[in-house]
């Protein structure tokens, strides 16, 4: 059958079974929103207030429910507003594809009128990218995206294609939707009998859980390891919910804000078994210090993580659902108590803890927990809300929280709750955000309005930068260059304008009868929580430390 390139591009979103787009318009990609019009009540379109928003709730959309997030932009600055979004969807192994539309073929490489090579900027951040010039490799082409898009590490695709390729004809033929491939790097034999053994001669391990676990849908494997090993279990800001945040074993976020516990536990350990995970600077802090009393395990899909940042003393490149299974058929029960029962100590010891009285951050993500009975979907931009969302919600699924962990991208949480919200109708979203993040993405609170999202937004407003502050008040002599925010913004009335509800909360009152009206409302809301400029995200790692050294305010 003889379709247009626009046709075609529909036809082929159809065929991997995108029922959602996010994306905003522009000349050179008319032909394919012309087509979109024609088909949309099969594929929903969300006009986002901004091309970054779509780019973030492509993201969304993607964390939350397993699937493809798929982004639309024209060409020139449309293009290049994406940007942030792709890195940040790469940063984080997302799966995504973004389309553009650039220029016609004849007027490429000539500084035309909104014409970027999009390719050639994103290359760095995307697991693959393609120009289609030539037609007859259109359709091949988006059914490849896809492909690599899910396939093994997930991540995100670029495919940009010249206006006149959405106008010209060529035959199509219709194909199956396929799955893609997940990776199958079944580890050998002799692999799984030596990470037997290190794990059998271990007295003290420790279980790091990254993002990997939740992207390879692992958390069932996990749990059943962490059952037959009887070994405390730490996480990274990815990795939350991958194992249980209420499981008895679990001892919470490892790295720069993570628990006491978690810290000197792996400083303690002498097997440290990651899953997933990429050690990150923030986990490690002085990597000549890490875990040094420790073997290291690595399981990992990517061969380019292991010995990346932390060497391993062994590793086992693979899915890590498949390999997971493959050493619980292999593990017999073990037992270590005295291990575990050292560990609940430091877990009485230091608890995660906050001021009584008044409104603050760890307390606004006890109430949002108590309210939504820990069953919603968080999401959150980046700063100190994004730290105390981690610490005080307990993630007992993976897939709820959803955050910019390695980019650390102010204003994404907003896009990525529409995401979410979209892609979980029934969910109760959230999105934490500080008063400096909310204020780079406020314009999608108008999306939300107008696709009538009933997500819910927590504003922990402290009239500053409250991260930046912190380390301003910690390391720079509380000299707080360009961090106070204190200008007068009313959030409230700003809400209303956007066609939302406002509430303001100085006292936790204010602030649980707020989110239980929020909660029974249709629309979207906003809460401006008002708390002090200088609380702070406790315990915490000096820059260059050893997480071993990590202090808290009565450290001080």
């Amino acid at each position: 059958m003889q379709m247009t390139g626009a046709e075609i591009i529909i036809e082929c979103l159809k065929e991997q079974g995108v029922d959602t787009v996010f994306g905003y318009p522009g000349g050179q990609i008319l032909n394919v929103y012309d087509e979109l019009y024609k088909h949309r009540h099969e594929i929903r379109h969300i006009l986002t207030s901004h091309e970054q928003g779509a780019s973030h709730a492509a993201d969304g959309y993607a964390r939350s429910a397993g699937k493809v997030g798929v982004c639309l932009a024209t060409s020139g600055p449309g293009a290049t507003n994406l940007v942030t979004g792709i890195a940040t969807a790469y940063m984080d192994s997302v799966p995504l594809v973004a389309i553009t539309c650039n220029v016609g073929v004849p007027l490429l490489g000539k500084d035309s009128f909104q014409e970027v090579d999009i390719a050639g900027i994103t290359t760095p951040i995307t697991k693959h990218n393609f120009i289609v010039k030539d037609i007859e490799k259109l359709a091949d082409t988006m059914r490849r995206a896809f492909q690599i898009a899910l396939k093994g590490r997930p991540g995100p695709v670029l495919l940009d294609i010249p206006k006149d390729v959405t106008a010209q004809k060529c035959e199509f033929v219709f194909t199956e939707q396929k799955k893609p491939l997940r990776f199958k790097g079944k580890a050998a034999e002799e692999e799984l009998r030596q990470a037997i053994q290190m794990i059998l001669a271990a007295k003290r391990p420790y279980i790091f859980a990254g993002g990997g676990v939740v992207i390879s849908g692992a958390s069932q494997e996990l749990k059943e390891f962490v059952e037959l090993i009887q070994a405390p279990v730490c996480d990274s800001l990815m990795g939350k919910g991958a194992f249980d945040g209420t499981d008895q074993k679990y001892t919470g976020m490892l790295g720069m804000h993570g628990t006491k516990t978690s810290n000197y536990g792996v400083s303690e350990c002498d097997l440290l078994i990651a899953v997933g995970a990429r050690f990150s600077d923030r986990v490690t802090g002085n990597v000549s210090k890490f875990a040094h009393k420790a073997k290291i395990l690595q399981i990992d899909i990517d061969p380019a993580e292991i010995n990346k940042n932390i060497y391993a003393d062994f590793s086992i490149i693979g899915d890590a659902k498949d390999v997971l299974a493959e050493l619980n058929s292999r593990i017999g029960q073990q037992e270590h108590t005295e291990w575990l029962t050292h560990i609940k100590g430091y877990m009485e010891k230091y608890p995660l803890k906050y001021a009584d009285e008044g409104l603050n951050g760890p307390y606004l993500m006890d109430a949002v927990y108590r309210l939504t009975k820990g069953e919603a979907i968080i999401t959150t931009e980046v700063g100190q809300h994004q730290m105390w969302a981690a610490q005080f919600y307990k993630y007992a699924k993976p897939r709820r929280l959803i955050t910019s962990g390695g980019l650390g991208t102010m204003g994404y949480g907003l896009g990525a709750a529409i995401g979410a919200q979209v892609a979980n109708p029934d969910n109760i979203v959230i999105n934490i955000a500080g008063d400096g993040c909310f204020r780079m993405n406020m314009n999608e609170l108008a999306t939300a309005a107008r696709e009538k999202l009933p997500l819910i937004e927590i504003i922990v407003n402290n009239h500053a930068l409250g991260m930046v502050r912190q380390w301003q008040n910690l390391f720079y002599g509380k000299r707080y260059s360009a961090t106070v925010l204190d200008d007068g913004m009313d959030y409230v009335k700003l809400a209303e304008a956007m066609g939302a509800k406002g509430y303001r909360a100085k006292t936790r009152e204010e602030f649980e009868d707020a989110l239980k009206q929020a909660l029974k409302d249709e629309i979207p809301a906003v809460i401006d929580c008002i708390i002090d400029s200088d609380d702070k995200v406790w315990p915490m790692v000096a820059p260059g430390a050893a997480i071993s050294e990590a202090f808290a305010e009565e450290d001080l």
